[in-house]
């Protein structure tokens, strides 16, 4: 953990009577960077962009919220409100600091001009290798050079993104975990050339957000879907395979193993196209058949039935989230 150590100079002089005491406080110029960090641009406005938002408005910094879609900044806007509502009516924060963390947030469909003064990038676009290399090429030449770049990447290697721009050393995983606001972890990858002191100013500042920092290395998946990754697909292939139905397997992994969500219900919450595509990242990058994606999955994303996102997964979702429904094809 960074220590800052604080020196205090004091000047005591008497006039008529009364002692005046001038205090001075000397800061060090060596402060780690998270210190100084004041103004983050977060790219992408879905589920996990505007959560990013909310998190880092909400803790005072001055926030660029990007995405190529207006109607997606929109969308995300209208989604950083109401959960800050539910968090007021659960009175985990006032009126006046949904009004302030609203104030902190600024929106744009340019990337050049939303990164110009960034001192933080989070990137949180697509789980698409492909869109995260190109996006990195571009945030590298506009965003100054001494901005940390960070993926908010769930498996794609943060060493092959960080390859792509001038600073590797600067590159870095902040992997957040849906939903942001409620959700502790931050998963924080280093790449192979990531520097010590930006890994250091991460952790710091991803405890300053209220968060608990985890360190792994980068390696397919890192740790939390190289683990839950292979859950949710062998849920899938058990129902594939017929030995039981979609609301046995969630109940059993519910009441047996005290999960709060069964891993069918979770695949849909995930997104089951983003399921696909980390599966896909594990069984090419470590070549072990027990990562190979189940072809009902395959199936399911190629038809378009991604999960809550789409409207229908394993449940049915056209009258909400609340109730579970299953899907009619699994009934």
């Amino acid at each position: 953990m960074a220590r800052l150590t604080l020196k205090w100079g004091a000047k005591i002089t008497q006039n008529k009577g009364f002692v005046n005491i001038n205090l001075k406080v000397f800061v060090p110029e060596n402060l780690p960077y998270f210190c100084n960090m004041k103004n983050v641009a977060v790219i992408g406005g879905g589920t996990m962009g505007n959560g990013i938002a909310h998190v880092f408005a909400q803790s005072g910094y001055s926030v660029t919220l990007i995405d190529i879609k207006k109607d997606m900044l929109d969308k995300a806007i209208a989604t950083i409100i109401k959960n800050m509502d539910r968090m007021i009516a659960k009175e985990k924060i006032t009126n006046e600091q949904k009004d302030q963390a609203l104030a902190n947030i600024n929106t744009t469909t340019d990337l050049k001009t939303g990164v110009f003064n960034a001192d933080l990038v989070v990137e949180a676009a697509t789980e698409n290798v492909e869109i995260k290399l190109q996006l990195f090429k571009s945030i590298d030449e506009f965003a100054p050079k001494n901005c940390v770049l960070a993926s908010n990447t769930s498996s794609i290697s943060i060493t092959k993104i960080a390859s792509v721009t001038s600073r590797p050393e600067k590159v870095i995983g902040m992997h957040f975990m849906n939903p942001v606001p409620v959700m502790k972890l931050v998963e924080v990858i280093e790449g192979f050339k990531t520097d010590k002191q930006v890994t250091s100013d991460i952790m710091e500042l991803s405890k300053k957000l209220g968060k608990i920092p985890a360190l792994t290395q980068d390696y397919p998946g890192f740790i939390a879907n190289r683990i839950l990754m292979p859950m949710i697909n062998e849920a899938i292939i058990s129902l594939h395979e017929g030995v039981a139905g979609v609301t046995e397997i969630d109940t059993i992994m519910k009441l047996g193993m005290a999960h709060p969500m069964g891993p069918l219900q979770l695949a849909d919450f995930i997104g089951l196209d983003v399921c696909l595509a980390i599966l896909n990242v594990l069984y090419d990058g470590l070549g072990n058949t027990k990562y190979a994606p189940c072809p009902l999955l395959v199936n399911m994303v190629t038809s378009g039935d991604l999960g809550v996102k789409s409207g229908r997964g394993f449940y049915d979702y056209s009258h909400g989230t609340k109730e579970l429904i299953v899907a009619p094809n699994f009934k």
